[in-house]
């Protein structure tokens, strides 16, 4: 999961499909590359879990998959935990110097 992530366009991808899902094609219009190269991005998203995909007569609509990202999210936690303690230390070091200052 974390690959097809780690790629700027797949990102992009999951974020016009966070706002409504859409078809191939009108992803690739979002997109400097042809449709295929954005069909290679969305088939690397559906096999990691993060879009589904639903046909619509010819066309196949695809839509994101939040709860896929309940794993990454769950994994981020305790390094988000890390940044937290390090970021309140910051502040309470930064208000000691402006009490100190005054």
């Amino acid at each position: 999961m974390l690959h097809a992530l780690a790629d700027e366009s797949r990102r992009t991808v999951l974020e016009i499909l966070r706002d409504h899902p859409a078809s191939a094609g009108e992803l690739a219009e979002a997109f400097p590359i042809a449709r295929p190269g954005v069909s290679r991005h969305l088939r690397v998203l559906r096999e990691a879990g993060l879009v589904e995909v639903r046909q619509e007569a010819q066309r196949r609509i695809y839509s994101l998959r939040p709860e896929a990202l309940i794993e990454v999210d769950e994994w981020l936690s305790d390094y988000r935990a890390l940044w937290q303690s390090r970021l309140d230390a910051l502040h309470t070091e930064i208000a000691r110097g402006k009490k100190a200052r005054t």
